[in-house]
């Protein structure tokens, strides 16, 4: 017997090795080997077995070493080779990155620290009952667990419902069958704070991270376990989904509805469909757990059987109240244009009452951009196609910068405008980031103890944590700041929650800005009120917009049904299938010349194959310059993504595109 093999050291050329008696019942296409490459040993896949050579043969053929140290998971070279066709890539992508994110130190620049305590409450949650509500989802799931089957659930459970504590009881019954569990979340620090909590509250469950924060230790004691079946829970974000793990009985995936579970970088593959994928293939369960559930998901549950469970009631406290705020509209008289009187009085009756308050602005820095009022010039990043972010100097002395927040580019405030030489008094600072805020708050709330929480903020690991603990402790009135507070903390003393500039994203042009702007809103609405009575919400913005009318937790619903009707008459997924093929090159004439030759030789072929394919672009997106290289899309879009893979794959076999990867719609 005969073995074609690939290094994974990344040279593309296969390799022919004579297989050894002693490991030919061994051998099979997708397992690991070790063979002999001039005078040192490499890592191999194998990729196709043969009971003798090819006609021909002329060159001498070694033998192969020894099979490579590798979990015995007999579904994961099919599963792999299935994302390997869907992104146009080839199976040893997978095998490769597993083994370089196994050697690779753990990124120190996104090692949080986190917070004991700063989760949850974790008093008597190990003897806790569950709701009925909750019951219900262990009572359908567990069985699946012992008696395996595919069985893709959602559970839309409101802020602070305890699905945590759903999560807990069904892991706990696949390590109880000497099953091996995987959470996933969008996010790396929400994983670590995951997995502080879970530790602490499952003491007796063995759990191991893998993400980039990963200690090379714990990713060495993980793939032993692997390597032995032994049961735990891993926790992660996009990487646990490609390891191989042969005793998999469990997918649970938190705040499904985030966009974190798509990866940024190329190949941008969605972790979320991967599990979906992983779990059918598997013939496990599922369980996909959000307040604000995507509209993909609610689809599958109405058209394609997933099964949906529901908690309405929170675990502690209630619901808070909610309140709109029009700034364009508001003509009652007010200090400061971002704070409305309703929001200015409500943070006094807090302060007085020693409760706190968050502040939600999607927006760091100071400032969106500077223009001259005189010749309306706009200080933009060298490199790429964005204005550039005021930040102020926060300590004494510090110099405030422009700064880029893609590249990181930055540049000393300027004393006069770059264009006209116009004075410091003309540059006129347009919009509001989150610097700005806590100096206008200041000013307004003069005795109260305010912080910031952003990325500039959170980046510092140790300030970071000292603010979380102070304001755990009560010694912070209020922490102002971004995403980075939407989701992952509890905070039991936050009894008011305001939201600035609320319509902030509703106006970039994406078919889904609306649900993603609704779904962030009332993720940060629900940190007020989780362990009391009478938490309220007041949400500003600049101009009324049709979602406002859905604040309301229980009415989320509701929304998703009208916008399922929006999206089914306008041709956008769920009900359509969406690939984007990006552009990348320094080049800007070449870029466009090659991106409408592609986009040409896609139209001929669709019309040959007669795939029915919608073909858009190639276009600019919003942010067309990043680093230097220009950047153009081209946007696919069909009912199936059949229909989007035979085109892409035709196009490949006429060699229009000899790399291409797929951004793709649930």
């Amino acid at each position: 017997m005969y073995a074609q093999v690939l290094l994974l050291n990344g040279f593309e050329k296969p390799f022919w090795y004579k297989v050894p008696a002693r490991l030919s019942t061994a051998m099979h296409e997708g397992c690991l080997v070790s063979v002999p490459l001039q005078k040192r040993y490499e890592a191999a896949l194998v990729t196709n077995l043969f009971d003798a050579l090819p006609a021909g043969t002329t060159f001498a053929i070694k033998e192969i070493s020894d099979l490579g140290p590798f979990p015995g998971d007999q579904h994961y070279h099919a599963f792999v080779q299935t994302i390997a066709r869907f992104y146009f890539l080839q199976p040893i992508y997978f095998y490769q990155r597993i083994r370089h994110f196994l050697k690779e130190r753990h990124n120190v620049v996104q090692d949080v620290d986190v917070v004991p305590g700063a989760v949850v409450n974790n008093a008597s949650y190990d003897t806790i009952s569950l709701t009925d509500e909750q019951q219900a989802v262990v009572d359908y799931l567990s069985p699946l667990i012992t008696t395996p089957r595919f069985a893709p659930t959602l559970l839309h459970g409101v802020t602070g419902s305890g699905k945590t504590e759903v999560y807990k009881r069904l892991i706990r019954d696949a390590i109880a069958q000497k099953k091996t569990a995987l959470l996933m979340l969008p996010e790396v620090t929400l994983a670590m704070q995951f997995e502080l909590l879970l530790k602490q509250q499952m003491p007796e469950v063995v759990i191991i991270s893998f993400h980039s924060a990963t200690k090379l230790t714990e990713k060495r004691e993980l793939w032993q376990r692997l390597m032995k079946q032994e049961p735990f829970l891993i926790i992660g974000v996009h990487l646990p989904i490609v390891l191989p793990i042969a005793n998999l009985g469990l997918i649970i995936i938190d705040e499904e509805h985030e966009r974190g579970f798509q990866e940024k970088k190329h190949p941008k593959m969605n972790s979320k469909e991967i599990a979906l994928w992983r779990a059918q293939r598997y013939g496990i369960p599922i369980l996909l757990g959000s307040a604000t559930p995507c509209l993909n998901s609610l689809y599958n549950v109405k058209y394609h059987g997933w099964r949906q469970f529901s908690i309405t009631k929170r675990f502690a406290g209630v619901l808070p109240a909610i309140q709109k705020v029009i700034l364009t509209q508001d003509k009652m008289r007010r200090k400061a244009f971002w704070v409305s009187r309703s929001l200015e009085a409500a943070i006094w009756d807090r302060l007085a009452k020693k409760e706190q308050i968050i502040i939600f602005l999607n927006r760091r820095g100071y400032s969106f951009f500077m223009q001259c009022k005189e010749c309306g010039f706009i200080f933009q990043c060298p490199s790429c196609s964005v204005s550039l972010t005021l930040h102020i100097g926060a300590a004494p002395g510090s110099k405030s910068l422009l700064r880029c927040h893609y590249c990181d580019y930055h540049t000393p405030m300027p004393y006069a405008c770059a264009g006209c030489k116009a004075p410091e008094s003309a540059l006129i600072k347009k919009g509001i980031g989150t610097q700005q805020v806590v100096q206008l708050f200041q000013e307004l709330f003069p005795l109260a103890v305010i912080e910031r929480a952003d990325l500039d903020s959170t980046s510092k690991k140790r300030s970071w944590k000292k603010t979380v603990e102070l304001f755990k402790a009560g010694k912070i009135d209020m922490l102002i700041g971004t995403q980075t507070i939407t989701k992952g903390y509890h905070f039991p003393k936050v009894t008011l929650v305001g939201v600035l500039w609320a319509d902030l994203n509703l106006h970039f042009p994406f078919y889904n800005a609306g649900e993603i702007a609704l779904q962030q809103i009332i993720q940060v609405a629900g940190r007020a009120g989780r362990d009391c009575a009478g938490g309220k919400v007041i949400v500003q913005a600049v101009k009324d917009h049709p979602i406002f009318d859905y604040l309301d937790e229980q009415r989320y619903l509701t929304f998703c049904e009208n916008e399922m009707v929006m999206r089914e008459e306008s041709f956008y997924p769920p009900f359509a299938r969406l690939a984007m093929l990006e552009f990348k090159y320094t080049d800007v004439g070449q870029i466009d010349v090659d991106a409408q030759a592609v986009a040409t030789a896609l139209h001929q072929l669709n019309d040959q194959t007669g795939e029915h394919v919608t073909i858009l672009g190639p276009a600019y997106p919003v942010v067309h310059r990043i680093q230097n290289y220009e950047i153009r899309h081209i946007v696919l879009k069909a009912a199936t993504f059949k229909q989007l893979h035979q085109l892409l794959s035709a196009a490949q076999k006429v060699a229009i595109m000899s790399d291409m990867f797929i951004v793709s719609s649930q």
